[in-house]
């Protein structure tokens, strides 16, 4: 359970509506009473190898709530269902417990990242920390939200702001869409993500998410062998921090000069042509890497030194750190630019050559159009094109033209 405590239905292996040890363990009211008196002092039954509790003996002596409570479960209870909270019974923890039930499940199923869940656990944190565990959800008012609203804004920026509010929705539409309340919840008229004129604003104030030509010459020319070749990846294949830390070996042709790798956070298939630099600067970091300690990492192209990989499904990963850290040093750090800006730059550069097909495909974006259900493929000229563009704009000296 994510959210336990004695006595409620907060409990996620055990339906408890009591809790706490009895002074003494009291009879059967009568014979053929179904339920008996654990040791827990609680009304009990066992099915299907677990304890389902039904409130304390102490304020039930004769079982009457216990065996009524019995009765309007008894039919979920040995079909092995956990029987659905009742519109005015349903807690803020009993709504969390249940949705990231369902959350672990997409996990596991691959149909969500761990740092999704992650994102999604922590959400939840926030409800129970601001609500309450016990506060019961069909009596969140507007005013609640409005409160709510303030609470985030005060630790998030606004693109954070949305996302928190988007999962919190999406948390309480699940009460209802699994049948857990009766109506939907009222969240009010203010309680929504930023509008697109804010999200505007504060872009603007930040600046470009972008680093220029000589600003990442600079970052090359000054990065240790690994992060050389992930800014490289960044910039020629719109490579971001979960790319890096999860690619493997198998993925590059260095020979060829290709690289065929999905994305790890859409599956998308995506296929981009390697620069003479970039292939040799992967080249170098496969020859300097440290030795794995998980013998499940030995197929990645990029090991820290500490010999775990740059990718981390329970933490912010490494590669972050130790890429605002060469900004820093560089004096090209800003607010909101990080490894994720040389993305940004090749999207912006790539779009110059008027392919934004091919631009879609290198970086493995979803392509959700009926151009993009009928399209099979795209020829390799087209990414080498786009590819070979920006290879112009960072290294406008150097020699060769598109493959």
């Amino acid at each position: 359970s994510h959210y336990q405590a004695k006595g409620d239905d907060m409990a996620k292996h055990s339906l408890s509506l009591g809790g706490g040890k009895a002074a003494f363990k009291p009879e059967k009211p009568r014979a053929d009473f179904p339920l008996f008196p654990h040791a827990t002092g609680r009304w009990a039954k066992k099915i299907r190898q677990r304890f389902v509790y039904l409130g304390k003996v102490a304020d039930d002596p004769k079982g009457e709530a216990a065996i009524k409570l019995w009765l309007e479960q008894k039919d979920e209870l040995l079909a092995g269902h956990t029987p659905r909270a009742k519109d005015d019974s349903l807690t803020i923890a009993g709504l969390c417990n249940r949705f990231l039930e369902a959350k672990e499940q997409q996990r596991d199923a691959g149909e969500i990242v761990n740092r999704s869940f992650l994102d999604y656990k922590r959400t939840c944190d926030r409800l129970v920390a601001v609500f309450g565990k016990h506060r019961h959800v069909h009596d969140l008012r507007v005013g609640d939200f409005e409160k709510l609203r303030g609470e985030i804004s005060k630790k998030c920026g606004v693109v954070a702001m949305g996302n928190e509010i988007t999962r919190i929705r999406v948390a309480l539409k699940y009460a209802y869409d699994a049948e857990l309340i009766d109506k939907p919840v009222r969240f009010g008229p203010t309680f929504k993500r930023p509008s697109a004129k804010v999200l505007r604003r504060s872009r603007g104030a930040n600046g470009p998410k972008m680093f220029e030509a000589a600003e990442i010459g600079k970052l090359l020319e000054a990065a240790p062998v690994q992060l050389r070749a992930m800014i490289l990846l960044g910039i020629n294949c719109g490579f971001g921090n979960a790319d890096c830390g999860t690619l493997p070996q198998s993925a590059l042709d260095l020979k060829g000069g290709w690289i065929n790798f999905p994305r790890p956070k859409t599956g998308v298939d995506r296929r981009c042509h390697l620069w003479p630099e970039t292939v040799g600067a992967l080249a170098a970091a496969i020859a300097a890497r440290p030795k794995p300690k998980d013998e499940a990492d030995e197929g990645l192209v990029f090991i820290t030194k500490y010999g775990t990989a740059w990718h981390k499904d329970t933490s912010s990963c490494p590669l972050s750190p130790e890429f605002s850290k060469l900004a820093r040093r560089l004096g090209l750090y800003r607010k909101g630019c990080g490894f994720y800006a040389l993305r940004h730059g090749l999207e912006t550069i790539g779009g110059e050559t008027k392919d934004q097909v091919a631009v879609n495909a290198i970086m493995g974006h979803v392509d959700a159009s009926m151009a993009g259900v009928y399209r099979e493929r795209i020829d390799d000229e087209r990414l080498a094109a786009v590819s070979w563009h920006v290879r112009g704009f960072l290294f406008p000296t150097a020699e060769g033209g598109a493959k």
